[in-house]
């Protein structure tokens, strides 16, 4: 049987998309593709079963077509009309589309004209001034390139959560399911949360090393054995990911597992409070630092005992920044962090009627299937041309629809018609106040303009806050993650603005995006803003992504009372509408 996984099915439908795109061939085909690739993403079953069997028929969204390539790939391996697509370009010129800016036209379009095929030929174009002269280039978005290029190199060897998290659960769960391991867990960045990550480290408790370290470096995923010794084994994996595997005793376990998840300030830390009882503390044990010394607590197994023989209350590894939570677990103040059940429900999501993979009911029926009680609609208002941006009057019939679906779904669960309204370059909105009344609530966002100085895009943003028909502040500072920086924007006014106004931020779950950054969010709880976890979903698929919001905002200290949608659906009318209410600041 060959060695594929459900994500080799997936993987191939987007990529044959690409390949069409580039070849400038029929949107109605490309977007078949596409929406075929969403069809395996978020089947139930064993799709791949399926596959191999010949039972396809009757899956919505794959056609006779897709249905006997999807059949080929399972049970063979391979797939000749992908190898033939593939076989059109050089293999480097994939490589462009990781630099931000370029989508499959802008591509083709450089392949076409100037023959660039490779992150290197983009960049000389761009020095000698030939991409400017292509139309629908021009020098700005030369320069533009340019950085990009900059930073996709800057940022070779980092990774986005969403690139490691499926290698990560998949390889712990190989670990813990070998015979010879006796405890296993993931640690480092990865399990602090962090937005990127420069690779995975993995921790096995084991009485046979051996056995562990020459199954670790077995599986097809690995590309490379970098290094392998007696404690120590680092593999590359086909993605570029390096995972380091240490192995210890099971007494050793809880000390290496605080040690190697870090990070190193928090570490630092740790360690001198233990020398002031009189330990060392190392990814092993405690160590009286002398014969006079006070012996260390006997038979520690878990972290939480590690931290009680220092006399601090068990901190979350979301936590272990060395930003304060040494502090607050001695003086018994750490928050009882967010949790995945908490949420009730979220905002900001897309559906066809813009630039969204979905229908209306196909994410409602999504959302109550994860269990949620409601659910945001937010299409693109007409300025996002790029995003097939609704005008009035196909918003209008939007919230109508929203109503006559939203009838059928009482009492248990409800759709919230609201709109992802554009910020324009003066700060004033997209749509007029007349308009946005008629929504349960409002984004407002900034999808243009990005070159303007702090002063400018801070006034920018703050006049749209003002807005009393601006629910939420939508991905606040634009970044995109290993891709595109933040624009300048000074925070701590924006944060005043919006606990002044009422004014609700996003924490935008796409792994993209995870932004406001975790590291703004203490100060904004301390100044009473809330928070909304939004997935800023454009498939089914993408309302998963609220796990990577949780993680964040775990990061950023919030709890349940600090996020909008932990609220039930009988509140959270109430929350979104409040700010209409409220007295304008003067």
């Amino acid at each position: 049987m060959p060695d594929i996984s459900r994500e080799t099915l997936i993987d191939a439908l987007e990529r044959i998309a690409t390949l069409l795109e580039l070849k400038g061939e029929n949107p109605f085909k490309i977007r078949a593709y596409r929406s075929g690739a969403e069809a395996v993403r978020t089947f139930p079953g064993d799709f791949l079963e399926l596959a191999r069997n010949q039972q396809l028929d009757g899956i919505k969204g794959i056609g006779d077509a897709l249905r006997d390539k999807l059949h080929t790939l399972a049970s063979t391996g391979t797939l000749p009309f992908l190898d033939q697509l593939q076989a059109e370009f050089p293999p480097s010129l994939f490589d462009l589309f990781d630099i931000a800016g370029l989508g499959p036209k802008k591509v083709a379009a450089l392949y076409r004209d100037l023959a660039i095929s490779s992150i290197p030929d983009l960049q000389r174009a761009c020095q000698n001034g030939t991409v400017a002269e292509l139309p629908g280039f021009g020098p700005k978005t030369a320069a533009k390139l340019l950085d990009a290029i900059q930073a996709h190199a800057t940022y070779a060897d980092t990774f986005r959560l969403d690139q490691v998290a499926p290698a990560a659960r998949e390889i712990l769960d190989f670990l813990r399911d070998h015979p010879a391991t006796s405890r296993a867990e993931i640690a480092g960045s990865f399990r602090r949360g962090k937005e990127t990550v420069h690779d995975l480290d993995f921790l096995v408790a084991t009485p046979h090393p051996q056995a562990i370290t020459a199954a670790f470096i077995s599986p097809p995923w690995v590309a490379s054995v970098i290094a392998s010794g007696p404690t120590k084994t680092s593999v590359r994996l086909h993605s570029g990911v390096q995972c380091d595997l240490r192995t210890v005793t099971n007494a050793e376990f809880p000390f290496a597992l605080a040690y190697f998840t870090g990070s190193k300030e928090h570490n630092i830390q740790l360690r001198a409070r233990a020398l002031k009882r009189g330990w060392t503390l190392n990814e092993y044990r405690f160590t009286p630092t002398s014969p006079e010394a006070p012996p260390p607590p006997p038979d520690l197994f878990e972290e939480a005992q590690i931290h009680r023989a220092l006399g601090l209350d068990f901190i979350d590894p979301a936590l272990r920044e060395g930003a304060g939570e040494i502090e607050a677990a001695e003086a018994h103040t750490l928050p009882r962090l967010i949790e995945l059940e908490n949420l009730r429900g979220t905002f900001h999501n897309h559906t066809t009627a813009s630039d969204g993979h979905a229908s209306l009911r196909e994410m409602a029926e999504a959302a109550q299937e994860l269990g949620l009680q409601y659910l945001g609609i937010a299409d693109h208002s007409h300025s996002s041309v790029q995003a097939n941006g609704l005008d009035a009057t196909r918003l209008r019939h939007q919230i109508a629809e929203i109503r006559a679906l939203n009838a059928e779904f009482a009492p248990h669960f409800q759709l919230f018609a609201g709109s992802e309204v554009d910020i324009l370059k003066d700060g004033s909105l997209d749509f007029p106040d007349d308009l946005l009344a008629e929504l349960d609530y409002v984004v407002a966002s900034v999808h243009s303009s990005f070159t303007l100085n702090e002063a400018a895009m801070t006034a920018r943003i703050l006049r749209a806050i003002e807005n009393p028909y601006v629910t939420i502040l939508g991905h606040p500072t634009g970044r995109l993650l290993l891709k595109r920086e933040a624009y300048p924007l000074h925070i701590p006014t924006i944060l005043d603005a919006c606990a002044a106004n009422g004014t609700i931020i996003e924490l935008n779950a796409n792994p993209h995006r995870l932004d406001l950054d975790w590291r703004w969010w203490r100060l904004a709880k301390e100044k009473g803003v809330t928070c909304a976890i939004n997935p800023d979903a454009h498939t089914v698929h993408g309302l998963q992504d609220l796990w990577y919001g949780l993680k964040i905002a775990r990061k950023g200290w919030l709890t349940r009372r600090d996020v909008l949608n932990c609220l039930p659906l009988s509140q959270v009318t109430d929350a979104l509408t409040r700010k209409r209410h409220l007295p304008r600041p003067h």
